[in-house]
């Protein structure tokens, strides 16, 4: 028997935190569901299929599920061949957590994966599966990175609950993944100073792969600095 509204919000609100320091991502099994949190500084990358509910309304779903289904896998795939851990999934989208060293380059790297397999892989697929997949193969993404400090906390209730990120990063990474422009990834300034040449430039140094945004972009009232890019990196 749950306890009403009024005395969960009241319980909630009146009760303080545990919050430990997170030298690893947590499991939901880590974090104690009552007042449970732990503080990591980690990197977020929230990889979004775009116009997904376009194709629903154009494709059978069945179809539509196909193409969200092979995006997601093989997001999760590239994320966790990079050391990442998975801690979200939202329709359409996946969110990826690298903690410890060359965090930044790691979570760059397996964004730099997922578009080349959207590019080379996903997209033939689609044209090659479905009679008409030509009309619909060219399927766009986003995939957001920044890097800070987050809160990890669980939220909901007992028997169904799943782990929350607070902070800058978690949020910024997300909104970024929202943007649509020819471009498909966008980095941070606090991810793209922790980043070697080989991530920096390519074609022996003649061709950068970053372009910086003319403005800083504007996030739930914060100036931030974002890089964006189309270049890719077999897995």
């Amino acid at each position: 028997m749950y306890p009403s509204i009024e005395d969960s919000v009241a319980n909630i609100m009146g009760t303080s935190w545990n919050i430990t320091k997170g030298t690893v991502v947590p499991k939901t099994e880590d974090v104690v569901l009552k007042n449970g949190g732990k503080l990591v500084e980690a990197v977020y990358l929230y990889a979004d299929l775009a116009g997904s509910s376009k194709l629903a309304q154009s494709l059978k779903k069945e179809a539509t599920a196909k193409i969200i289904k092979a995006y997601i896998s093989t997001a999760s795939r590239i994320i966790l061949y990079k050391d990442g851990e998975i801690r979200s999934f939202d329709g359409d989208r996946v969110m990826g957590i690298f903690m410890g060293a060359d965090k930044e380059q790691r979570a760059v790297r397996a964004a730099m994966g997922i578009h080349w397999a959207v590019c080379e892989v996903i997209r033939p697929a689609i044209k090659t599966a479905f009679t008409d997949g030509e009309d619909f193969c060219n399927v766009q993404h986003a995939i957001g990175i920044d890097a800070g400090e987050a809160l990890i906390v669980r939220g909901g209730v007992r028997d169904n609950n799943d782990l929350i990120s607070i902070g800058s990063a978690p949020n910024v990474a997300a909104k970024l993944s929202d943007i649509r422009t020819s471009h498909s990834l966008f980095i941070t300034k606090a991810v793209y100073d922790e980043l070697g040449d080989e991530y920096l430039t390519y074609e022996a140094g003649r061709r950068n792969v970053w372009t910086r945004t003319l403005s800083p972009t504007t996030i739930g009232g914060k100036s931030v600095s974002v890089y964006s890019s189309s270049v890719y990196w077999a897995v």
